[in-house]
């Protein structure tokens, strides 16, 4: 049995060429505002002077958190959607909605914090831009075709300059130029994985991810379909790409979605068809990355559908979103990256856990529940622990939770 397709249907995007229209409306204002509380000492008969009042309590730091959802569903958001958390406690709270942008399934901030992209995953892919300002407004900047269908998945290259898409129905990948103000220009390249053969049971070739690799010199494209990883090296000048390396899994393994060690040296890749995770090693000189042995989940007899796994900011620990028993399973990371020993498995309180995100200091942990609707968090402990904290947070069709710095 395999995983739901991915909906491509949703609202008619704008002419290709042709930027959304564009918005502005405050999000993120209220969300930051805390107020110290006085802490009143208690009435005193006349006869007896008041106590002096407490000093008032330090407000607790929070900060903004992003919500993709598919806008084209029954149930599903109005856009992207906005919430601030706790930073100590990983409380959420509820926030307005940027509208203007059709089916933000996944999100990806650039790296001056002023711009975020999201795809949209209909037949014709498309990225967009969403200008978001200092004093809590934000614009949409217009969106552009990727050159492929159901866009699935998009990152910022480290320079800031260009985008990188990936497109699971065509099982392509796409490159955009960002200007100064965040906005992004026409497509510069587009390449479609011709081979090798589709993996059994699959239709074609279909890019799941696209990310860079630490060394900053390499692109790397999972395609789910094809049972490879494609690694490119992109010439920053003209953003168009070349074909460096291919690393084959296991026939039938669908890898989707890859995390790299803090070091650079090793990846570790979610494969949904196979329910495993593998441990690969990366060469930065080259970009070739060699596939390991595939690691059990911890999940037991039955279909697992990993979707996504994220490593701690110290490398010390890797956790992977299980989709069909609804889990999150937790390894050390061991061997300076080489080798993960699982630890146990915890139940990640929804239902078909999606995407998971780290806060930036790596002590809460985020997991976007796309049928139950909902966002559930977890506090790390020194041990790397994982412990369910508040109650799962409303939020329609979750899947992507992004937590900015």
């Amino acid at each position: 049995m395999k995983p739901s397709p991915h909906p491509y249907s949703g609202p008619e995007r704008p002419a290709p060429g042709r930027p959304a229209r564009p918005g502005r409306r405050g999000f993120l204002g209220g969300l930051l505002a805390t107020a110290a509380v006085a802490a009143a000492g208690p009435a005193h008969a006349a006869a007896r002077p008041a106590p002096a009042p407490a000093p008032p309590t330090a407000p607790r730091a929070t900060r903004p958190l992003l919500l993709g959802t598919y806008t084209s569903e029954a149930g599903g958001g109005a856009g992207i959607g906005t919430a601030a958390y706790d930073t100590a406690t990983g409380a959420i709270t509820p926030g307005s909605v940027i509208t203007g942008v059709d089916n933000p399934s996944y999100l990806a901030l650039h790296p001056s914090g002023s711009t975020v992209y999201a795809v949209a995953e209909p037949d014709a892919g498309a990225v967009t831009a969403v200008a978001l300002a200092p004093d809590g407004t934000y614009e949409v900047l217009g969106s552009r075709p990727t050159g492929g269908s159901g866009s699935t998945h998009l990152s910022v290259h480290p320079s800031g300059r260009w985008l990188l898409s990936a497109n699971y129905g065509s099982g392509s990948v796409a490159v955009h130029p960002v200007a100064e103000d965040g906005a992004l220009g026409e497509r510069t390249d587009l390449v479609t994985h011709s081979s090798p053969p589709p993996g059994p049971g699959q239709g074609g070739p279909h890019a799941h991810q696209i990310v860079t690799a630490p060394d900053g010199d390499h692109v790397l494209a999972v395609d789910l379909g094809t049972d490879t990883v494609y690694t490119y090296a992109l010439d920053e000048s003209a953003g168009t790409l070349t074909e460096v390396s291919r690393a084959a899994l296991t026939p039938g393994a669908g890898p989707r979605h890859l995390a790299f060690h803090p070091d650079g040296r090793f990846a570790y890749l979610a494969c949904e068809l196979d329910n495993t995770l593998v441990v690969c090693a990366y060469d930065p000189a080259t970009g070739a990355l060699t596939p390991g042995p595939g690691q059990p989940t911890g999940t037991g007899s039955g279909t697992s559908y990993p979707s996504q796994p994220v490593v701690t900011g110290d490398g010390a620990y890797v956790y992977l979103a299980n989709r069909g028993p609804n889990s999150l399973t937790r390894y050390a990371v061991e061997d300076d990256g080489a080798t993960l020993r699982l630890l146990d498995t915890v139940p990640v309180g929804g239902d078909w856990p999606r995407q998971l995100a780290l806060s930036p200091d790596s002590s809460l942990l985020f997991a976007a529940n796309q049928r139950s609707s909902t966002v559930t968090v977890f506090g790390i402990g020194p041990d790397g622990s994982l412990t369910a904290v508040g109650d799962p947070f409303p939020a329609p069709v979750a899947v992507c939770v992004l937590p900015l710095p």
